[in-house]
């Protein structure tokens, strides 16, 4: 499914609802009808929203996951989003670094591969590894389309 080139930021920000410093993903580097790889930076600036009390918690990555799983729900939908999604739960999460906010570990690589998707939802798997290929944080998750959405 994908034309084997990269996406960059503005394509980013058209195909998801996060706007401003909440969006996360500052690329998608590869793409199919199961899987995305994205690239992400933004783990670094000392702006990013998720930070707490200076430090950016390995738990951030679970956000850093669903938005590529969001990403790539609006790619394989053609470019939009049928109806929001919500996260209903996480399972599973593995965390194997303290921070993500290290400069030591570069570039973030953001993975999420689509397990089941049905009317009602989907199911994610996710992992963000350190730019040498080094996981720091995987899970899945259950993201939840209800009726009525947009």
């Amino acid at each position: 499914m994908s034309d084997g080139r990269p996406i960059g930021p503005d394509r980013i920000r058209a195909l998801i609802p996060h706007h401003g410093a909440m969006c996360l993903l500052d690329s998608v580097l590869e793409w199919t009808a199961r899987d995305i790889v994205c690239r992400a930076v933004s783990h670094l600036s000392p702006d990013n929203p998720l930070r707490h009390r200076g430090a950016l918690s390995t738990l951030a990555g679970a956000e850093y996951g669903m938005q590529a799983a969001c990403l790539h729900g609006a790619l394989i939908a053609g470019g939009a989003v049928r109806r929001p999604g919500f996260l209903a739960a996480l399972r599973g999460v593995r965390c194997h670094a303290a921070r993500l906010d290290d400069p030591a570990l570069g570039a973030l690589l953001v993975r999420a591969s689509l397990e089941h998707r049905e009317e009602a939802g989907a199911i994610y798997g996710f992992s963000l590894a350190a730019e040498d290929g080094v996981v720091l944080v995987e899970g899945r998750a259950a993201i939840a389309t209800p009726e009525g959405g947009a």
